[in-house]
């Protein structure tokens, strides 16, 4: 019962700091959380998009090697010499050479 009295007593006030408080926050996850994510896909699809014959790559799955052939939808890599796999475009991951050494 004492809460409920609370409660109602506090939606009868009707200033705006509680409106203020969530664009606040809103505003604070979006900066934070959402565009930096944004930004990061929009890397990979143009990596992605970019894909070259020759290019040292890192699969999804965490098999590296080179790009033999890019169709639509797939890529060609050849992981040892004279084994080749087709992967989807979307499992190539990153740039080999790019990588941070341990």
């Amino acid at each position: 019962m004492n809460l409920l009295a609370v409660v109602l007593q506090a939606q009868g006030g009707a200033d705006y700091s509680f409106l203020i408080m969530m664009v606040a926050i809103f505003a604070i996850m979006y900066f934070f959380m959402i565009r930096p994510q944004n930004k990061k896909q929009k890397e990979i699809a143009k990596f992605r998009k970019n894909l070259e014959v020759g290019q040292s790559v890192v699969t999804a799955g965490g098999i590296y090697g080179k790009i033999k052939e890019v169709e639509d939808n797939t890529v060609v890599v050849e992981v040892a010499a004279g084994v080749k796999i087709k992967v989807d475009k979307n499992s190539i991951y990153a740039d080999a050479q790019a990588q941070p050494a341990k």
